[in-house]
């Protein structure tokens, strides 16, 4: 069993409960995902079976789109609906969606984040929530995120409703924090559904109960990195490959498409049907002041094919 698995997360369960219910449902050993959801989320997961775990690195860097709810006027320790209640205070009474909309542009673009105590992160080796389980406090230094678009959808009482699509690591639950801040009355964030990660999308995904061991919907290793610049290799080279030997240049093809980007790029066999290798071109140097062509280094290599 080899490839890629879109699971709908329904809220409730961990991430790691869902993988391990996976695991057993499809008596399968090795699983991982690329990007996991807090208990209270639900959407999109995405996971990888077999030898496709070896590609979960380059899937995690893709921007994420979420939707999610947040309360105004309350704060709280998580930074969303289930934790301890630190503060209440009033709800602009001339609070518009206008206005929001207007708060919500500002935050577009590079923004800086103080991680939440409640999250993943280690500190010296343990994770800041069981810090925080135990009334401590450490200092995180804030991390640059992107935001690429932030959307207030509707404003409803005192909840509002957004979508945001974003770059790895952000928490939007401090998103919703801080959003309430600089409206003055405080949020927390109190549900939140991943819609979108890179291409694909949750309306192509499974939920657990409607998972079929026999008939798993699995995306090759070709569909899943279909965002990365892909070339086949002629004949010679792929031979070369699975003594170890990484191509040329001149052994891709086409060679009007190679790009100008560091990669990391796709090498298939000469039909262009499996995945045999992904590499990044070395930079152009020189030896004793002559250019030398730039040199492809081996990342990945799957002799036998993904």
């Amino acid at each position: 069993m080899n490839g890629f698995l879109l699971l709908d997360k329904p809220a409730g369960p961990s991430s790691h409960t869902l993988v391990q219910a996976v695991r057993r449902q499809c008596r399968i050993r090795r699983i991982g995902h690329a990007g996991t959801l807090d208990p209270m989320a639900s959407g999109l997961m995405v996971l990888a079976l077999g030898p496709a775990t070896r590609l979960i690195e380059y899937l995690m860097a893709q921007d994420k789109t979420y939707e999610a709810s947040l309360q105004l006027g309350a704060t709280t320790d998580t930074q969303d609906s289930s934790g301890v209640l630190l503060q209440q205070r009033p709800v602009p009474a001339d609070l518009t969606l206008e206005r929001l909309q207007a708060l919500a542009a500002t935050l577009v673009g590079a923004i800086s984040q103080v991680p939440p105590m409640y999250s993943a992160l280690k500190r010296d080796g343990v994770p800041l929530y069981r810090l925080a389980r135990r009334g401590e406090e450490v200092e995180r230094p804030p991390r640059q995120v992107r935001i690429e678009s932030f959307e207030v959808l509707a404003l409803v009482g005192d909840r509002v409703d957004i979508r945001v699509r974003c770059s790895k690591g952000t928490y939007i639950r401090t998103l919703c924090h801080d959003f309430g801040e600089q409206l003055g009355c405080g949020a927390c964030m109190s549900a939140l559904r991943r819609t979108a990660s890179g291409a694909f999308s949750v309306g192509d995904a499974v939920t657990l109960d409607r998972l079929d061991p026999a008939r798993l919907p699995l995306l090759t290793a070709l569909q899943a990195l279909a965002h990365l610049p892909r070339f086949s290799l002629v004949p010679a080279a792929q031979l070369r490959l699975t003594n170890g030997v990484a191509p040329a240049l001149a052994d891709l093809q086409p060679q009007d498409a190679l790009p100008a980007d560091a990669g990391p790029w796709l090498l298939t066999d000469p039909a262009g049907t499996k995945l045999l290798a992904l590499v990044e071109p070395d930079l152009p140097a020189e030896l004793d002041g002559t250019p030398v062509e730039p040199s492809l280094r081996l990342l990945k290599v799957f002799p036998d094919g993904l």
